[in-house]
């Protein structure tokens, strides 16, 4: 992206923030930095807010707007400070900030405390992130004291808190060309990722050998973090939703890897099932093609006009219908979705937005009623079988645990699948671990 470009990209978003404010300051700190111990912190991450607002990945940083006739934005950041970059690595400093991010001001954010009350003088609304850090809502109080402690100079203070963070994401859940070339190519460093997975995959080697192949080729391929903890489970433990723990892999087991980076700030997000030795057994091929089925029915129904709900309701259809044929249930498809008896096999929701967090802003009901899929939208389409052994599940189908996931866009016209790289055909799969073991 050239320099230009940068600019009027946030300096946009910026614009129709406050156009959507109408009047009043909004406020949005990036993230604090994090101790993992003693004076060790944790990888830096900045806050998602801030930074599609602003491009700036420093931390200590508060971006400041002010709405009505005459806006301004203004950064308060850290200063220059040859010492600490000797430690820390280079800083920008307020007045560097100003001009490569587009600011109408910067200035030191140690000033922000004296800066905050002038700002709020008459001021009708301040908009900031209410009550996600009791820090700030303190320091806020704090401000509207001052201002009302000038009441008796026909200074008025501000009457209306609002949380910022529901302007903002109907905002980020429409993506515009820039985060989709993103989440594009965040998809294909992660496909590239589940596809290493797949090659390395051998009977008897550890889960976390293979989390660290997909670590390996998130970082080789460009990718910052990964975008969550990977899960990395076989056999039984591909029935855990959020498995963390690691074991060694057997010959006949399935592997469920579910694992995204996180690009430029964006997030990918994948989860694929596939044979430890290669083959599907024919119990593990008849969930699998099921599962793949109901991603199928899913993707079809993502499409513009069509309500949230639409594609996971498709999903379970299918899934239920399935569960019936296997013998895992009894009774009608109609009792199964009326009593919700599928739950026991698959208990969670067929997808989620994505964008800066995996699990991206945006509500899902307005009103009461699902939300309606417009271009630009990005979401997952994520359905799976979980079986866990039990007296009443059919023998050959226990301990199967299955979930197919990709990212989709929608478009004008239907749906983008920027995960398509990561095989999930069976056929596909078992070409490309047999054309790996045969290599290696």
């Amino acid at each position: 992206m050239k320099p230009t470009d940068h600019l009027s990209l946030y300096a946009g978003r910026r614009q129709r923030l406050t156009d959507l404010m109408g009047e009043g300051v909004a406020l949005i700190a990036t993230a604090p930095e994090r101790l993992r111990n003693r004076d060790s912190h944790y990888p830096y991450r900045f806050d998602s807010y801030f930074y599609y607002l602003t491009g700036f990945i420093e931390p200590e940083a508060v971006l400041v707007m002010v709405a009505g006739k005459t806006p301004k934005s203004l950064l308060f950041c850290r200063t220059r400070d040859p010492e600490r970059e000797i430690w820390d690595g280079f800083r920008y400093g307020p007045e560097l900030a100003r001009e490569r991010f587009g600011f109408d001001e910067a200035q030191p954010v140690g000033d922000l405390d004296t800066v905050m009350p002038k700002l709020l003088e008459d001021q009708s609304v301040l908009c900031y992130p209410v009550g996600v850090e009791a820090d700030w809502d303190a320091r806020v109080m704090r401000w509207l004291n001052v201002v009302r402690g000038r009441s008796r100079a026909g200074v008025a203070a501000t009457e209306r808190l609002q949380d910022v963070r529901s302007l903002i994401d109907d905002m980020r859940l429409v993506k515009d060309e820039h985060e989709l070339a993103t989440m594009r190519r965040a998809g294909r460093i992660a496909s590239a990722s589940h596809r290493r997975a797949m090659q390395a995959t051998r009977p008897g080697r550890m889960e976390y050998e293979i989390e660290a192949e997909l670590l390996h080729e998130f970082r080789r391929s460009g990718a910052q973090f990964p975008a969550y903890s990977p899960i990395v489970a076989s056999g039984a433990n591909s029935c855990v939703l959020h498995y963390i723990a690691n074991a060694r892999m057997r010959d006949g087991d399935l592997l469920l890897i579910d694992a995204g980076c996180e690009l430029d700030g964006y997030a990918s997000d994948i989860t694929r099932t596939f044979p430890v030795n290669g083959r599907f057994s024919g119990a593990q091929r008849d969930v699998y093609q099921l599962v793949l089925a109901a991603q199928r029915a899913a993707i079809e129904t993502v499409r513009a006009g069509r309500g949230w709900n639409e594609p996971h309701d498709s999903a379970v259809r299918v899934l239920a219908q399935g569960m019936l044929d296997l013998r895992l249930l009894g009774g009608t498809l109609d009792e199964a979705l009326e009593k919700e008896t599928y739950k026991r096999f698959y208990m969670h929701r067929t997808g989620h937005w994505l964008g800066l967090d995996v699990h991206d802003a945006g509500e899902y009901k307005r009103q009461g009623n699902w939300r309606t899929l417009a271009p630009g939208m990005a979401l997952t389409v994520e359905p799976g079988l979980y079986i866990r052994a039990a007296d009443d599940v059919p023998e050959r189908l226990r301990n199967i645990g299955i979930r197919i996931e990709d990212d989709v866009v929608v478009t004008a016209n239907g749906c983008e699948v920027i995960t398509a790289e990561a095989p999930k055909l069976v056929e596909d799969i078992e070409a490309l671990m047999r054309d790996a073991r045969a290599s290696g």
